[in-house]
């Protein structure tokens, strides 16, 4: 028998030392997942609702950061992190495309600590090519190729995330493409890092994510610049990474702490010698 496709992404992310994988529950398993003073929020009604101004205010008051930009990079962060590392370790692990929808994934607003927790995929879909064994199952969607299965991943992705950047963006007035761009970079790295962990090829990785990023702008997301990769010792089978195309300006927010790594607005020459001590020192290393 065909092992479960949830359970092979999940054994795939296992050795991995970063793996943000969301709740893949039924629909019916979602409440018996929750402990208490969690509110459970479909996607989509936080967005129609008029529940994201509420939160992001309450998320930036009790913990930061203090400046509008920042705070609006970390309210997808905190929001969409686990579901992009979904769709993008999923397809470059496994070769099957979870297919989001706004109907399906559920945001967990802790009302004690005034923080999101983890967020699920209930019945979650995945779009698998012709030759899959899993092609036929329960929660399988057939793709007719793999331009097909790339879109049907990219247009699952915008239809649910969009709502959620419009009415951040609406609020925060932080620019539509400053948050589709946070998307877009992160769906990059959420490949390379499994694939630099792995020691496998970047470039290969890297050209996934490109392809995938390309079928989301297709679907209407918007960006100015896309992330770049950055190979900083080319011998090493973990000697390459990459520069956002989108500053998340943390920085704004944590002006000590300056700008990050993979930050666009980073020279080049500070970014190779920060990325080199990874290699000295793999504590350090994302």
């Amino acid at each position: 028998m065909t092992p479960d496709p949830l359970d092979t992404l999940r054994d795939a992310c296992a050795g991995l030392r970063f793996a943000p994988l969301p709740a893949l529950l039924p629909l019916d398993d979602l409440h018996s997942h929750t402990v208490g003073g969690v509110h459970w929020y479909r996607s989509d009604s936080l967005a129609s609702e008029g529940w994201v101004p509420v939160l992001f205010d309450k998320l930036q008051t009790e913990h930061g950061p203090g400046h509008r930009l920042p705070a609006a990079t970390n309210f997808l962060r905190v929001t969409l992190r686990e579901p992009i590392f979904l769709v993008s370790a999923s397809l470059y692990l496994t070769g099957r495309a979870p297919v989001l929808s706004p109907d399906r994934l559920y945001l967990p607003w802790d009302t004690v600590q005034a923080r999101f927790r983890t967020p699920a995929s209930v019945d979650t879909r995945l779009a698998v090519l012709p030759d899959d064994p899993a092609a036929g199952r329960p929660g399988t969607v057939a793709a007719r190729n793999e331009d097909d299965q790339l879109r049907l991943a990219a247009e699952g992705l915008f239809a649910t995330f969009s709502p959620l950047v419009e009415a951040l963006h609406a609020h925060s007035r932080a620019g539509r493409r400053t948050l589709w761009g946070w998307v877009l970079d992160t769906l990059h790295f959420y490949m390379l890092n499994p694939a630099r962990y792995l020691g496998r090829d970047a470039e290969e990785a890297w050209g996934l994510a490109t392809r995938l990023a390309d079928a989301v702008v297709e679907a209407g997301a918007v960006t100015r610049k896309r992330p770049r990769l950055f190979p900083f010792a080319p011998e090493n089978p973990r000697g390459t990474w990459a520069v956002r195309g989108t500053c998340c300006f943390d920085y704004k927010g944590d002006p000590e702490h300056g700008y990050c790594t993979t930050c666009p607005l980073k020279c080049d020459g500070e970014r190779q010698e920060a990325l080199s001590e990874w290699l000295r020192d793999p504590a350090l290393a994302p």
